[in-house]
Parts: C-alpha cells; sequence; structure tokens
C-alpha cells in the first residue's frame, strides 16, 4: 500500500504550492487520496507524485488547465502526444510571434527618425475592373480574411479561364482602422465575361491619386511603412478623404519566401504636381 502525505509534505515533494494543490481539487485535475471529513485536510499517497510532477511540466509550458487534464485522460499513447503535439505546435507559433515582435521593436528603435522615404511616389490609378469580395471584418480577422479572400478569386477565375490583368489589391475602409471594424475589398484585376460565383463578384475599382510607399516582407511590422507614408501625406498637406489602398505585386502566390514579399501601400491625396523627389527635405505643414 502506499504511503500518505499530508498536504504540506505533498507539495514540498513536488514543488507545488499548498494553493496550487487546492485549486487542482477543486477543479478536478488532481484530487487528494483523502480528506479528512471533520478537519477537512487533504492527504495524498506517493503514487501521486510522478502525476503531480507531469502536471507541474505542462503548466511550466503554459498548458491550460483543461489541456493537462485532456492529456491525463487520453486512453491511449497515441492520443496523449497527438495532444501534447499540439500545444507544443501552439507554443513555437507564439515563439515565432514573440521573435517577430522583437525584431521589429529592434528595427523601430535603431531606424532613423521618421523613418525612411526611399520608397514614396505618387501616381495615378485608372478606372480599373477587377474580379472582388466585399465584406465587413475585424481587423483582428481582417489577415486571415484577406488571404481567404483572395485564394477564392484566384480559384474563380481559373475556373472561368480568365487571366489577371495585374496584382491584386485591397480597399479598407477607415471604420476598420478607427473602429477596427469595417468595410474591405479584396480585388484582382481582370477583363472578361465574369460571372459572379460564391462571395466574388464583378466590381469596377473606381480611379484615384494616390501617394504610395513599398512595404518589404512580412505584414508583422507593416505600420512603420503606413506610419512613414501618413506622416508625408500629412506634413504635404495632401490627404483627401478616401479609403487605404494595398496593392500585392509579391505575396503567398508568387513566393513562399516571405523576405520576398512586397505591398504597395497607397493614400488617397489630392495631386496635381510632379512627382516628389524622395531626398528632398521635408516641408512642414504651415495650415496654410
Amino acid at each position: 500500500m502506499d504511503a500518505t502525505l499530508p498536504i504540506g509534505d505533498f507539495a514540498r515533494a513536488t514543488h507545488l504550492s499548498v494553493k496550487t494543490l487546492r485549486y487542482y481539487h477543486r477543479v478536478g485535475l488532481l484530487e487528494p487520496n483523502e480528506v479528512d471529513r471533520h478537519t477537512g485536510h487533504r492527504h495524498y499517497t506517493t503514487a501521486q507524485i510522478p502525476t503531480a510532477q507531469i502536471i507541474r511540466r505542462f503548466r511550466a509550458l503554459d498548458m491550460p488547465v483543461e489541456q493537462v487534464a485532456q492529456v491525463l485522460a487520453a486512453p491511449d499513447l497515441e492520443t496523449r502526444n497527438t495532444l501534447i503535439a499540439a500545444h507544443l505546435n501552439q507554443m513555437e507559433q507564439q515563439l515565432t510571434h514573440a521573435q517577430n515582435a522583437v525584431t521589429s521593436l529592434r528595427d523601430l528603435l535603431t531606424r532613423p527618425p521618421g523613418g525612411t522615404r526611399a520608397d514614396i511616389g505618387r501616381r495615378s490609378v485608372p478606372t480599373t475592373p477587377a474580379a472582388a469580395i466585399t465584406e465587413t471584418v475585424d481587423v483582428t480577422e481582417a489577415l486571415t480574411w484577406y488571404q481567404g479572400a483572395l485564394g477564392e478569386i484566384y480559384a474563380m477565375l481559373d475556373a472561368q479561364g480568365l487571366a489577371s490583368e495585374g496584382p491584386a489589391g485591397g480597399i479598407f475602409s477607415t471604420d476598420l482602422f478607427t473602429h477596427e471594424r469595417g468595410p474591405a475589398t479584396i480585388f484582382v484585376p481582370c477583363t472578361g465575361p465574369l460571372r459572379p460565383m460564391g462571395r466574388v463578384d464583378a466590381l469596377v475599382i473606381p480611379a484615384v491619386e494616390l501617394a504610395t510607399i513599398v512595404h518589404r516582407g512580412p505584414h508583422s511590422n507593416i505600420d512603420l511603412a503606413y506610419g512613414t507614408l501618413g506622416a508625408y501625406v500629412a506634413e504635404h498637406a495632401l490627404a483627401v478623404d478616401g479609403p487605404i489602398r494595398e496593392y500585392y505585386p509579391v505575396g503567398r502566390r508568387e513566393s513562399s519566401d516571405t523576405a520576398q514579399w512586397r505591398t504597395e501601400i497607397c493614400w488617397p491625396i489630392f495631386h496635381t504636381g510632379p512627382a516628389p523627389d524622395p531626398h528632398a527635405p521635408t516641408v512642414a505643414n504651415d495650415d496654410r
């Protein structure tokens, strides 16, 4: 018969605090072998020490209590390993996200004040027929939604034998940025008799004057390019009301290497003069 330990000794043996052990008892993760009905004192057996050690290691890996319970209750080794592997994959994704955030912060701290403006330009975009999907989306889901919409549009074009006539693009309402939810459109320029299918419909993208900047790489730090372009537009008093546009000359469809991705960010402006000299000194807005 296994020896028993009061909760204090069991805490010392397992490096799980009394408070933690009481919590695990309350949620049913690790129940004591015996609870004195008069005093309420909990006692555990030595056979429970390995289980407590396993729980402690899973919790050190930030595995939720519910998942730890599922692992412990797994009917076989294959099921248990599948649950553990799923959590490890999630941890790897979180680690990648954290590493990207650190890299982005270091870039932000070391980049010149105001950022580089070598890629800023201005151009006119003519009216463009396109295949498009328009929906109201949350900003937290915008990237996933964009990827899914783009895949659906290209699949429909392939199914109807239509060729794209230029890089895909997106049109994003001001509400999406200011209120974290708003209309968004993903489109692929194309000509020919387009038959609406699923979420995809024909749309004429309106002509517009744009100030542009090219963001290189994945979208994790695209806000830096947005900031540079927004500052340039404000300082030159060029901004007009209208949605932001993006164009994707190189994306997931063109390259699996995220370092090769190119996103052109476009800010609607009122512009009739020559294209800017990116090396010219900045002229601040004097509110004239």
